[in-house]
């Protein structure tokens, strides 16, 4: 008899059918979801193309059923047990095995161990076969059916359906504002066969890292099927060398734990503040001189604390990793696929490589989509990018019934489980934006004066029992130390939009008053978790959802029906408008989106990023645009699209995100609110934002450049040997400019050089504000390509604004959407152009080439 564990894949052999009265058909591979499984047998056409989307809904209201037959590796013997392992069920479903109902779900997140021992059929044969069959009900009906039988709760849902509450389902399936209505149904994880004698089922590690990071002491634990294995011998391993070893024995409830120390830990460290050091916590599981099972996780130790002090803004919020501040520049994700199976591994790998070429340190997965797959968060482990991962609840007001509740804890605790071992996860939060539902609606809420779990669950918005009593508890005893947040946003108990503490979702720019983009600086708070701008993506993205050559215009119904955000051409027109001469030829047009975008980019991420201040001052602890990706090809939020083509504002993120940053901005006078008199002066300001935690000695020029005519029309401001400030922001020079006396009579730009030993190493241009009002024409712009390095060289004549090369898969650019100043070569790196011919369409602000 083999004691060894063994696992297998059941991926392949699978058919489907509509339940009612659908031929069987061949399913390609498990994981999958049905959407997928009929597009492969060209039942639908593509989704993603045209209007199609609107024409399967029905798939959704169907009832589906997968079938497969496999045989066991071996026969049956004594002590020998057998489960089946569904990693996720997409949602709805009923599983038989041999005719014998083994699992009943309702939960698309939960995984589910099944010991089928004594209904699986024990044979090598294949003539001995068993018969595995999923009932996957329509999660629409369903939905609706769960919602109907619970009337005592008020439903509240924004994004499409209140029935998608009734699902514990990823609610970006109902459609979302930059989303389709796919709602997918399905074995979307994998299905493992597991025959063993005994087996390790969960093996983790509770640490702490001492203040003054010397040394780091804990528990390691590993909790086993219980059924015959006698010793657990436990190892930490750092590149194959063993630096703690220790063994106990199995007890009466299968559990086994040991304690460990290590002195002078390596650590764990966020992207551009140190290694990624990671060490093999091993756990070897025997029975006499045989080993069972055996099992690995990589590990990270780390300190985080999320540091919420008073000051004289109010409260702060930051993190502060290894007793180093850390300022977060990064993104929220959603889902990355609206049919998650075909997301591969090296797709999500590509997707998290951009956050580190941008520049970005912090990634927040939003409650609306799923916990991610494993080669997420290893990857943010490898490169060093936190996690903020939301609990999966989103934009409404969730019940509480007994049931409900059950499969919320449960869900926490298997998802924290498979998790925990990640150093990248620095906190939870409770969901996106249910508080927002509760201030929208008036539901009851007393934080100051009702601190009672009991009662909360009899008011009008008894979820916050989930995200103030339940989960708390269950991160607590599962993660003991790690950071949790009730929401995002939220802020002890105050209004979700005050900026004074926690975090705040900054929507007056784009939604709710529409403010100028120009406004965010003084619009920032503690923490900025959400904010953004939609912008066209590339044409070649464009091209692969428009069908049909008459609706290739920015206006068609195409494109209306492709961007799904609320009022988009009414917000994005008027961003356009207030700050561009508009051009209604389609490739200007998007253009303009994209400036649009990385201007509002800009104007956020340097300015919260100076308030990072000092460890005195940290007025703003971190910035997340809303979002980095798309989960099919739109109009979006999104600064790198479905295809991971960088849209401009992905690199205006990643200039002001640089571990050195200079940044020059004026104040702006309002054009908008009528009277739109030109200012007869404004003050500017030049300063140096450092992620680096030593002081650093630069050398700093400015320049006056006459937007007319390219010339210098003072002398430029030199500033040699100055000592920026170790992890903050360091002034340089204020100054005014009076818009009424030579030489500043005429428009000009204000470029800020910042340069060590020589070398430029960070570049800012302001401009006057609104860019409409300027004559942008005849530029000089010339661009050349240099074969000898690989790189491009632009130059201009004159200030030019925004030169976007067109991006397309197999194309890398260093940098994009950038502007240019006469005298002074901008040189960019890139990979997949051959030769001058190769160079891609640009264009810039006002290109009047013929």
């Amino acid at each position: 008899m083999s004691e060894s564990f063994q696992s297998i894949a059941l991926e392949r052999g699978w058919t489907f059918r509509d339940a009612e009265d659908g031929p069987v058909l061949p399913v390609s591979k498990v994981p999958t979801v049905v959407h997928q499984d009929l597009l492969d047998n060209e039942i639908i056409p593509d989704p993603f193309v045209g209007l199609n989307e609107q024409e399967f809904e029905w798939v959704g209201h169907r009832d589906w059923i997968y079938r497969t037959t496999f045989s066991t590796p071996e026969k049956h013997s004594q002590g020998k047990r057998c489960s089946l392992l569904f990693e996720g069920l997409d949602t709805f479903a009923t599983v038989r095995l041999n005719d014998t109902v083994i699992l009943e779900s309702d939960n698309m997140f939960i995984p589910y161990q099944v010991d089928v021992t004594d209904v699986v059929i024990w044979s090598e044969t294949e003539s001995n076969q068993n018969i595995l069959e999923i009932l996957f009900e329509s999660p629409i009906r369903r939905g609706r059916e769960v919602v109907n039988s619970h009337p005592e709760h008020r439903y509240i849902a924004h994004q499409t359906e209140v029935g998608r509450l009734g699902a514990r389902k990823a609610a970006y399936h109902w459609g979302w504002d930059w989303g389709p209505i796919l709602i997918t149904s399905g074995p979307w994880r994998p299905i493992r066969l597991e025959t063993y004698a005994d087996k390790i089922e969960d093996l983790w590690m509770q640490s702490v890292v001492s203040e003054d990071l010397g040394s780091c002491s804990g528990t390691l634990h590993v909790r086993t099927a219980g059924r015959s294995a006698e010793r657990i011998q436990f190892q930490l391993r750092a590149h194959e060398e063993i630096v703690f070893s220790s063994e106990t024995t199995v007890g009466e409830s299968g559990m086994g734990e040991v304690k460990f120390k290590l002195d002078k830990p390596a650590l764990w460290h966020p992207h551009g503040y140190g290694q990624q050091k990671r060490y093999e916590l091993h756990a070897e599981l025997s029975k006499g001189d045989t080993i069972v099972h055996e099992v690995s996780k990589k590990v990270g130790f780390r300190r985080v604390e999320l540091v919420q002090d008073k000051d004289d803004h109010g409260q702060s919020f930051y993190f502060r990793v290894n007793n180093i501040d850390i300022f977060a520049s990064g993104s929220c994700w959603i889902p990355g696929e609206s049919f998650l199976p075909r997301l591969t591994e090296v797709k999500y790998q590509d997707w998290l490589k951009l956050m580190v070429e941008g520049n970005q340190n912090m990634v927040r997965i939003w409650g609306g989509g799923i916990f991610e797959p494993e080669i997420f968060y290893e990857t943010c482990d490898e490169l060093g990018i936190m996690v903020w991962q939301d609990f999966l609840f989103a934009c409404a007001s969730y019940p509480t019934y007994p049931e409900y509740l059950a499969s919320v804890e449960d869900e926490a605790r298997a998802n924290m489980r498979l998790l925990r071992h990640h150093p990248s996860i620095i906190i939870y939060a409770g969901n996106n934006e249910d508080y927002q539902i509760q201030q929208t609606y008036n539901l009851t809420y007393d934080y100051d004066n009702d601190k009672n779990p009991e009662s909360w669950l009899k008011s009008s918005f008894p979820a916050r029992y989930i995200y103030e009593y339940l989960l708390p508890k269950v991160v607590e005893e599962e993660c003991p130390g790690l950071p949790y947040h009730p929401s995002s946003p939220w802020g002890g108990g105050k209004h979700t939009t005050d900026p004074t503490i926690g975090d705040i979702h900054q929507w007056d720019v784009w939604h709710g008053t529409m403010q100028p983009y120009q406004n965010l600086p003084s619009m920032g708070g503690r923490f900025i978790s959400e904010f953004g701008m939609e912008a066209y993506p590339h044409m070649h993205t464009i091209d692969a959802f428009i069908d049909k050559p008459a609706e290739k215009y920015h206006q068609s119904l195409t494109m209306d029906f492709r961007n799904k955000a609320r009022d988009h051409e009414r917000r994005l027109g008027s961003y356009i408008l207030q700050n561009f001469k508009v051009k209604e030829d389609f490739k200007s047009y998007l253009h303009l989106s994209q400036l649009t975008q990385s201007e509002t980019m800009a104007f956020a991420y340097k300015s919260w990023r100076r308030e990072w201040d000092h460890a005195q001052n940290r007025r703003c602890g971190g910035i997340l645009v809303w979002q980095l990706n798309d989960c099919w090809p739109t109009i979006s939020w999104a600064v790198v699209d479905y295809f991971l083509i960088k849209k401009p504002a992905f690199y205006a993120i990643a200039r002001a995100s640089q571990s050195l940053a200079i940044g020059v901005s004026r104040t702006y006078h309002e054009w908008v609110s009528g009277h739109a008199r030109p200012p007869s002066s404004s003050r500017f300001d030049v300063w140096v934002s450092s992620s680096i935690v030593e002081p650093v000695s630069v050398s700093v020029e400015v320049r006056y450049v006459s937007i007319a005519t390219g010339e210098d029309i003072k002398p430029r401001s030199s500033f040699d040997d100055i000592q920026i400030r170790p992890n903050g922001s360091t002034d340089v020079l204020s100054d005014t400019i009076d818009y009424t006396q030579d030489p500043t009579i005429q428009p000009i730009v204000i470029s800020a050089k910042l340069l060590a030993k020589g070398k430029i190493i960070s570049q800012d241009i302001d401009w006057p504000q609104p860019l409409k009002y300027l004559d942008l024409r005849d530029r000089g712009v010339k661009v050349e390509y240099l074969a000898s390095e690989s790189t491009i060289r632009v130059t201009a004549a004159k200030p030019t604004k925004g030169l976007v090369f067109e991006e397309r898969p197999g194309l890398w650019f260093s940098d994009n959407g950038f502007d240019v100043v006469p005298g002074e070569d901008k040189v960019i790196a890139v990979k997949g152009i051959n030769g001058q011919e190769g160079i891609p369409y640009w264009t810039y602000l006002e290109d009047d080439r013929a």
